[in-house]
């Protein structure tokens, strides 16, 4: 592979279509509508292989987590060219339900939009409240969506592109990334100006559309507040988006 990979001459791996779907925030409507459109085309065109890509952070601010989650974790389970990536907002989740002491984080991010979407109500006004609340909604989280989450993956590549929540730390190898920068990292990342070993393609960060740059593509396009769920397809050098509007 080249030290550095442009966005214009970046493929896919031969015979095998890319899809990558970008950061879902609780909007199961725009992610199923999105899924129904990129598994029509697979059914119309019948690639030879095929991957679909999601970018991380399923949950949270939407009103429907739980139907995202339980999309996606349905679709890994029964086909490995599904692959999950964690995002931060997931990993938050997956934290406070191992322990109610995280708490301020996952209130930070609005947790309690998605403990609704499971049925459950939080109370943030004091120790106690918080662990029954947290107790409430792990009681109520399906096994296989607390395991979904457990064991999503940091990072994906496939022929010259590199899949990921947030993004890189310009000049680490790839092999090498820090968990932390994969799903957090913002500033270091886009300021850089400088080819990566593969092209980045990745969510986190907020755009009113894709944002393209020679070195990295960014796929979230703010769907809880836009209405907008937009996905990467790749084959060969040709890159098209897909975008769903509700």
């Amino acid at each position: 592979m080249a030290a550095g990979v442009r966005y214009e001459d970046a493929a896919a791996p031969e015979g095998m279509r890319l899809y990558a779907i970008g950061d879902v925030h609780g909007r199961a409507d725009l992610l199923g509508r999105m899924l129904a459109l990129i598994e029509g085309e697979i059914v119309r065109d019948r690639p030879g292989d095929w991957r679909v890509v999601y970018l991380g952070d399923y949950i949270d601010r939407g009103p429907d987590s739980a139907g995202a989650i339980d999309m996606i974790a349905r679709r890994v389970a029964a086909n490995p060219r599904h692959v999950a990536l964690l995002g931060n907002h997931d990993k938050v989740l997956a934290e406070f339900l191992a322990d109610a002491a995280t708490w301020r984080q996952f209130a930070g991010f609005e947790g309690e939009t998605t403990a609704r979407s499971y049925g459950v109500e939080i109370d943030y006004s004091g120790d106690a409240a918080i662990r029954r609340s947290r107790d409430a909604l792990l009681a109520a989280v399906p096994r296989e969506h607390v395991a979904f989450l457990n064991d999503l993956k940091l990072s994906a590549g496939f022929g010259d592109f590199f899949f990921c929540h947030a993004g890189i730390r310009p000049g680490v190898p790839l092999d090498a990334q820090d968990p932390h920068d994969l799903i957090w990292i913002r500033r270091e990342f886009h300021d850089y100006p400088g080819l990566h070993p593969r092209l980045i393609v990745h969510g986190h960060t907020p755009h009113h559309e894709p944002e393209i740059r020679v070195n990295r593509v960014n796929l979230d396009t703010y769907a809880f507040a836009s209405g907008r769920l937009t996905a990467l397809a790749i084959e060969g050098r040709d890159k098209r988006f897909l975008e769903v509007v509700g």
